[in-house]
């Protein structure tokens, strides 16, 4: 039955539509990401917000997004991929609306702000860790990387659709029109996904055979009568999803964790900096600077098609390996010429652009990754910790940038030239770190079924844990 799928050589218009459907729901996760800088500059000064109060709301999100991949990656692989993922919809698109109804006393108000960008975050970091794995599970071997990878594209697309929004917006219905509107983009998502079957993997892992192939039947545009019927999976009773089920995968655990980590934590504190760092080193006031970020963000964009496309052609162990050392390279190569020009055009901004190609493109590689080095009975808790606990990366990423500068501002971090090498190696040892983890722990997931990566992911665990019984036997 799942033959069916992997002889695939072309997507079937449903299977296209998922991925569509998967890419429009992950931009509206970072689309609200970028909407509550926009709401701040709005209530910032009437409320009289001190630096304090601005730092909770911009990172309440951040601590429900590692609460929400944590619960929902679990949920996910107890009681389905669909259900939770409606959830998660459910929950992002209520609480964004609700946003909307932020009462106008700043005692009240920004708490009420905090509270709700808390649970935005509980749901949109659910949403990503279970849409993934659901697109993965319903893609052809051949394909999977390179679909799921392209999805994950939507996250410099939503900054973008959240830049055209305030633009065309902001003057005609104001903030809270626009939270509205992100609302309203929220529940068509809902609706859409209502039509969308439960996970064929999830579907056979729960005995439920003619289920699984009436999903597979329905991406395929087939007949299910056509298909044959799978196997039943052979499932340990004492099997339960779990964080604590994922530590005997202790090569997958710290592959995926580590990677996740490294990758967020070098993205989102460099993110912080780049637009201060373009007005410093370029000599250009804050709107200039917003207008070559839109360069640097075509390049993010442009990186995560591309390593897409890079990590199906050579695999992504190799990938992710090419990503996270060229990210590291640059960086530092960015901070040693930060001074140069050629023919009129800065060096440092010319690099800054080839840097988020590979240190957020490399998120087409890592996402996708995360979810491919599970087996199936834990591939939603897996990805969802290892993503969960790469979030702490959007905390310590600011953070260590703030004790290398001597900030104590780590929302807006004030910086000088002076202090972009130490800065830029910090972000840079995080990418390799990335690096590191995949040339040491990886191992190569392209072209092969999930079917055949669960076989080896539980005999690399045997193994391990063979290895490990012989060794205190000998001792």
């Amino acid at each position: 039955m799942f033959d069916a799928l992997d002889r695939q050589t072309a997507l079937s218009r449903r299977q296209q539509l998922l991925a569509y459907l998967a890419t429009w729901a992950v931009c509206l996760e970072f689309l609200d990401y970028f909407l509550i800088g926009f709401i701040l500059t709005f209530v910032s000064g009437s409320w009289s917000l001190t630096f304090g109060q601005s730092s909770i709301i911009l990172l309440s999100s951040g601590i429900g997004a590692i609460l929400g991949a944590l619960y929902f990656g679990r949920l996910a692989d107890r009681i389905g991929r669909r259900r939770v993922f409606l959830i998660t919809i459910a929950v992002f698109t209520l609480a964004t609306g609700a946003l909307a109804l932020t009462p106008d006393d700043a005692a009240v108000g920004w708490i009420y702000l905090t509270v709700l960008r808390v649970v935005v975050g509980f749901g949109a970091g659910g949403l990503y860790v279970v849409d993934l794995p659901m697109v993965q599970e319903f893609m052809p071997a051949a394909k999977r990387g390179r679909v799921v990878g392209m999805v994950t594209s939507a996250v410099p697309l939503g900054f973008l659709v959240g830049s055209l929004m305030v633009w065309l917006l902001s003057d005609l219905i104001g903030w809270r029109g626009i939270l509205m509107v992100a609302a309203v983009m929220g529940l068509s998502v809902f609706t859409m996904r209502l039509w969308i079957p439960e996970s064929p993997r999830y579907l056979v892992r729960q005995g439920d055979l003619e289920g699984a192939r009436r999903s597979i039947a329905w991406a395929l545009h087939v007949d299910a009568e056509s298909l044959p019927l799978a196997a039943p999976a052979v499932e340990s009773p004492q099997r339960k999803p779990g964080i604590r089920a994922l530590l005997p995968y202790k090569r997958s655990f710290w592959l995926a964790t580590i990677a996740n980590l490294g990758t967020q934590t070098g993205y989102y504190g460099l993110t912080l900096w780049t637009p201060t760092l373009l007005v410093l080193i370029l000599a250009i006031d804050p709107a200039q600077s917003g207008f070559y970020m839109v360069f640097v963000t075509l390049g993010a964009l442009a990186g995560r098609f591309g390593l897409s496309f890079l990590a199906e052609g050579v695999g992504r162990r190799r990938a992710g390996i090419i990503a996270g050392f060229a990210a590291a390279a640059l960086l530092v190569l960015a901070a040693a010429l930060d001074q140069v020009a050629i023919a009129g055009f800065s060096v440092f901004f010319l690099l800054m652009i080839v840097v988020y190609f590979f240190g957020e493109g490399g998120f087409a590689i890592v996402g996708p990754y995360s979810g491919e080095v599970w087996p199936s009975w834990l591939r939603t808790t897996g990805m969802g910790f290892a993503y969960g606990i790469g979030g702490i990366g959007k905390v310590i990423g600011p953070l260590g940038l703030g004790l290398i500068v001597g900030s104590s501002n780590l929302v807006k971090p004030e910086a000088t030239v002076t202090d972009l090498m130490p800065a830029f190696c910090y972000f840079a040892g995080w990418y390799a770190l990335c690096a590191v983890m995949f040339a040491v722990l990886g191992f190569e997931t392209k072209g092969k079924s999930l079917e055949a990566l669960d076989d080896e992911i539980e005999g690399q665990t045997r193994a391990g844990e063979e290895n490990r019984w012989h060794t205190r036997s000998s001792r």
